[in-house]
């Protein structure tokens, strides 16, 4: 499978205001049966999450949610 077969979806998340809070949203999405890779940018918010087949968008919010943010929005 090459990187173009993958499917990526991105969100905003609020209320992270260091690197524990963006390690704190990596561990807990890609716990996210299927998720392949996470990339979490602190100053916008913005979370990509990258998997084979689409992730449920209400898993992200859980995850999310679980590691004490939210997702304000999808893309």
């Amino acid at each position: 499978m090459s990187a173009a077969d993958n499917h990526t979806a991105t969100y905003t998340v609020s209320g992270m205001t260091c690197g524990h809070c963006v390690k704190s949203v990596e561990e807990e999405v890609l716990e996210i049966p299927g998720v392949s890779s996470v990339e979490v940018e602190l100053e916008s918010g913005r979370l990509v999450v990258v998997s084979p087949d689409p992730v449920d968008p209400a898993a992200v919010r859980a995850a999310v949610d679980e590691a004490g943010y939210t997702v304000t929005a999808e893309e």
